[in-house]
């Protein structure tokens, strides 16, 4: 079956229902700009309540040394996801120095995209692939999705998660076609703007099993 990671997660009631629905994968967001962010001190609590076998990951964009230090050493993460401009060399840095998993998040519009997930195998534990956004380099919790026909029939050294714009009327069709080892879903699973619904969340993870 495929994992599912639910992003964006703020409060401990909505952490509880995705993890008894079978989320493999939390994330909290450490991007002060999103209106998904999560004070350190709230992510420390939640992290430390998660049930064991859910993974905490916690999302970061170009992120310097200082501000992964403070949180890493308030948070107890069990992955860090990188979903910025970050250089291979600099996932490298982060990996070696936290030693902590890192998932490389890699956005994506067209097929030449993909060209440096080479450089990226070589460093990151996971791949992301999000839809790109239209303003920046920055992708992510824009509910857009892209081609995903662009990933049909590739393999990838790493494994790998499916993200940008799912939901649970779409996530049928995504997994009919292409097999990663995980999805990724944030506004797909929210009322409003940084709100998650527990009833989404239910029902986007009970359309994976389905699949």
């Amino acid at each position: 079956m495929t994992d599912v990671k639910i992003c964006g997660i703020k409060e401990k009631n909505h952490l509880d229902v995705a993890a008894q629905a079978g989320a493999r994968f939390i994330g909290l967001v450490f991007y002060p700009k999103s209106p998904r962010f999560i004070d350190p001190e709230m992510a420390r609590l939640l992290s430390r309540s998660a049930p064991t076998g859910v993974r905490m990951v916690g999302l970061f964009v170009d992120p310097d040394d200082a501000w992964l230090s403070h949180v890493l050493g308030a948070v107890p993460l069990d992955m860090i996801q990188l979903h910025g401009g970050e250089s291979p060399v600099r996932v490298q840095e982060i990996r070696a120095h936290h030693h902590v998993p890192i998932i490389k998040a890699i956005p994506v519009a067209r097929p030449e995209d993909l060209e440096k997930t080479q450089e990226y195998e070589q460093v990151a534990d996971w791949l992301l692939f999000d839809s790109k956004s239209q303003k920046s380099s920055v992708s992510g919790g824009s509910g857009i999705s892209f081609d995903w026909k662009i990933l049909e029939g590739k393999r990838f050294k790493r494994p790998w998660m499916l993200s940008g714009g799912l939901n649970s009327e779409n996530i049928g069709e995504a997994l009919s076609f292409l097999h990663p080892d995980a999805v990724d879903v944030s506004s797909g699973v929210e009322s409003e703007v940084g709100v998650k619904d527990p009833s989404r969340i239910i029902e986007f993870l009970k359309q994976v099993r389905q699949h």
